[in-house]
């Protein structure tokens, strides 16, 4: 996190060219230990021992594990303030009473026991992070789990898809309020549990049942006059439905949400479902959704791998960016539409790997993107690692902050353009600034000078 009012010293923390003398005296300063608690990599002894020295127990909790040497470690455990002692464990056991999830193997390393005995601890709060972290834990731990006395150890056990719950364990857990919700989403149902879950009148149950993708044709029949947003979104994406019953659905909760239902808003954006059935289903059938008036059809049908020519053509002119971002990601795809796609629409950050690190994707044409009036597109130039000095300055000069921010992390950067950052007025750019790699060390002398350290 950049400590905002002093950026440089943040920064100057994570520069990974920092020498060890500069470390020890950034540790003297708030800034400069917040920059060293988020440092990447082991940090030297001299570098600890500054950061126990000069603070408090939040720099303590970064000094764990990898991060510090096993003397270090070993110095810590016998420190006496039990603050600094147990700074990490008692870290971890505030997020786990704050129901923060935590990594398994943080609890692992806290407790100092084995995956199974953590299992059984005698604190709930520890057993529920275990069910919700331990990701490959064997059945019979599971099955523990999905009868343990406490319910949100067993609501942790069933949140995720696995390990998921055994064939003959269903019925119980469809039953027990704690979890129904959670397992109503995933497992097939019989009508009797089908008509049970109705009954109960909960609209998280009646959501999940909507959703569960092995409804049969009855059970979507069942739940088409429902007057539940969320319920005839899911029905519509059924593979059980006609294309006129879907329409009427959409139309009907399209027509709220332009009434101003925000029940119908979240229902159509926020995490609709999809039509998953579509990927497996015969290449014949799929194709029949190519002119699928709803995006959300067709944006399945372009994950797949094995179109026809003619329907890739019309998927990559598809009107629908999401389609077409999808399509793109096939191996073969041609290198003027992905060329094309992220000039119209820049490309998607959160996906790995981006669009523009498609092997087809003509890398030369990275630095035309420097002159592009979108910055969503402009930002895209930065990828292209030899960018010359000239079209950096020309990025430096852009009023978006994040622009300026991918500048001042290019490992093309000279000397003299970091010096130029280091004096933005936006603080994650002079701390990008700081942080970089080609920083003199007369200027982090400077840094630190400036700093009274």
């Amino acid at each position: 996190m950049v400590h905002l009012k002093q950026p440089r010293l943040s920064g100057l923390g994570q520069n990974p060219a920092a020498p060890t003398d500069v470390m020890v005296r950034l540790a003297a300063h708030p800034a400069g230990r917040s920059g060293l608690r988020t440092r990447e990599g082991r940090l030297p002894d001299e570098v600890a021992e500054a950061l126990l020295t000069h603070g408090d127990s939040r720099s303590a909790v970064a000094l764990h594990g990898r991060r510090v040497s096993p003397a270090m470690r070993r110095r810590i455990a016998e420190h006496p303030d039990p603050a600094v002692r147990n700074a990490y464990a008692d870290f971890v056991r505030d997020m786990l009473e704050r129901g923060v999830p935590m990594d398994f193997t943080d609890l692992v390393e806290v407790h100092g026991r084995s995956p199974a005995e953590l299992a059984a601890d005698p604190d709930p709060l520890v057993r529920a992070t275990v069910a919700a972290t331990w990701a490959d834990r064997p059945v019979p731990v599971q099955v523990a789990f999905l009868a343990d006395p406490d319910p949100k150890v067993r609501a942790a056990a069933t949140r995720a898809e696995r390990p998921g719950v055994p064939p003959e364990h269903r019925d119980r857990c469809l039953a027990d309020p704690a979890v129904r919700a959670n397992v109503a989403r995933r497992v097939p149902l019989t009508p009797d549990s089908f008509a049970r879950l109705l009954a109960t009148g909960d609209q998280e149950v009646l959501h999940a049942v909507a959703a569960n993708p092995y409804l049969t044709a009855d059970m979507v029949a069942g739940l088409q006059d429902s007057e539940d947003p969320v319920v005839r979104v899911a029905v519509a994406c059924s593979r059980h439905v006609t294309p006129e019953t879907r329409d009427r659905l959409l139309a009907v909760v399209e027509a709220e949400e332009a009434a101003g239902s925000d029940d119908a808003a979240l229902a159509l954006r926020w995490f609709p479902p999809a039509p998953d059935w579509l990927r497996d289903a015969p290449l014949a059938e799929r194709l029949t959704y190519l002119d699928c008036p709803h995006p959300v059809f067709r944006q399945v049908l372009a994950t797949g791998r094995d179109l026809p020519d003619r329907a890739w053509r019309r998927l990559d002119d598809d009107p629908d960016p999401t389609v077409r971002r999808n399509a793109a990601r096939r191996p073969d795809a041609p290198p003027e539409v992905l060329l094309r796609l992220l000039r119209e629409h820049g490309d998607v950050h959160h996906v790995r790997p981006m669009l523009v690190d498609h092997p087809n994707f003509p890398r030369r044409a990275l630095r035309g993107f420097v002159d592009d009036p979108d910055p969503r597109v402009r930002v895209l130039a930065l990828r292209d690692p030899d960018l010359p000095l000239a079209q950096l300055r020309q990025l430096a000069a852009c009023g978006e902050p994040f622009l300026r921010v991918g500048v001042a992390g290019h490992p093309a950067l000279g000397a003299e353009l970091v010096e130029e950052l280091l004096a933005d007025p936006e603080p994650d750019v002079a701390h990008a600034a700081a942080a970089h790699p080609v920083l003199p060390r007369a200027r982090m002398d400077r840094i630190l000078a400036q700093a009274g350290l």
